[in-house]
This record gives C-alpha cells, structure tokens and sequence, in this order.
C-alpha cells in the first residue's frame, strides 16, 4: 500500500485527524505546481492552500468508500491546476516573474557541479536554466500544463491527463509541442545574441 492509498484509507476513517498528514505530504508539490503556473510566490501560496480548503469540503461531503478510492495525487493536482486557470496565468500587461524549472533538455545546476566548475561556468549555467524558466512563463498554458505536470512534477502520462481532463495522446501532443515550442523560443534568443554580439 502505497502513501497516498494509506492516506486515503484514514481520512476515510477519520478525516478531521488525518487531513494534516495529506497537507504535509503534498503541500509542497501543490505549491510547486501553481508556482511554476502563476509565476508568482504569493499567488502560488494563495492557490495551493485554497486548493486544500477545496479538498477538505469535498472530502467532508464524500462517503468513506469514495474517499478509500481516491487517486489523492492525481485528484488534489486538478483542483489545484483548475485554481491556476480560474486566476490566470498571467495578468494583462504584466510579465511573469522568473520561475524555476526542470524541463528533460534545460541545464541544471548540481551542487557537485557548482563545486568543481569555475565561477564563469556556473554563471552560464545559471543564466541557461534562467532563460527556460522565463521562456516556460510564455508558453500558452495548455502548453504549459502540459509540460509543468509531466516534466517538473513528474506524473506520467495517464496521470497528467487525469489531471488535466484530456485523453492521453492529447497530453502527449501538448507535452511535445510545448518543448518544441520552448526549444524555438531560446534558439530565437541565441541568434539574436549571436547578432548583438557580431553587430
């Protein structure tokens, strides 16, 4: 029996003692999600903690055999991405702030890394994870979904489009176009470097 299954069979039991251990477990994914969605820390911590007054009222009206059922994961991921559509993105005329990333292809940084590179190395890998991260705000945000589930947050395919209400090729298809999307955008940004530096 996995965590969230043993989560979801006490607060079937009882959910007044047992919803801390819910927050405590997924608090943090839920505020990494809406973070790399709203681009914000204060709305990101706004949204996942009504995401969790939003669970909690639809556990207590639910019955112990649906609560047992429950895919917590999946089922807390939607109400926190469905408060992230409902605020919006991003607001008019405003520019997201810089969000951190994890994207299959954007350069990290390890800490044995940044111990064994020199400063300069450090610098570009920093300024390169910093490019996708700005560039991931201005993606159109089914693309964004997409992309924030399966390669920051990890779900697998089935999971993300559960959670995003699509059939599962139609996640693949967002996943795929939103990195193609992302790659188009930064080679963008190195030609017109390429060309301010040669200019």
């Amino acid at each position: 029996m996995d965590t969230d299954d043993r989560l979801a069979a006490d607060l079937a039991h009882d959910l007044d003692r047992s919803f801390e251990a819910l927050v405590v477990a997924h608090q943090d994914r839920l505020y990494t999600i809406a973070l790399r969605m709203l681009g914000d820390p204060r709305d990101a911590e706004e949204a996942s903690q009504d995401a969790f007054v939003r669970a909690y009222r639809a556990l207590a009206t639910y019955d112990a055999t649906r609560i047992r059922e429950m895919r917590l994961r999946g089922w807390l991921t939607t109400i926190v991405l469905n408060l992230c559509r409902t605020r919006g993105v991003r607001r008019a005329g405003q520019g997201a702030p810089p969000i951190s990333l994890d994207v299959e292809g954007a350069p990290t940084i390890e800490p044995s890394a940044a111990r064994t590179e020199a400063p300069p190395e450090v610098a570009e890998r920093h300024a390169e994870r910093e490019r996708w991260s700005g560039r991931l705000a201005e993606l159109p945000p089914v693309y964004r979904a997409a992309v924030v589930l399966r390669h920051v947050d990890g779900l697998s395919y089935p999971e993300a489009a559960a959670a995003l209400g699509r059939p599962e090729g139609t996640v693949k298809a967002q996943v795929h176009r939103g990195i193609a999307l992302l790659r188009t955008m930064l080679e963008a940004d190195a030609r017109n470097e390429l060309e301010e530096m040669t200019a």
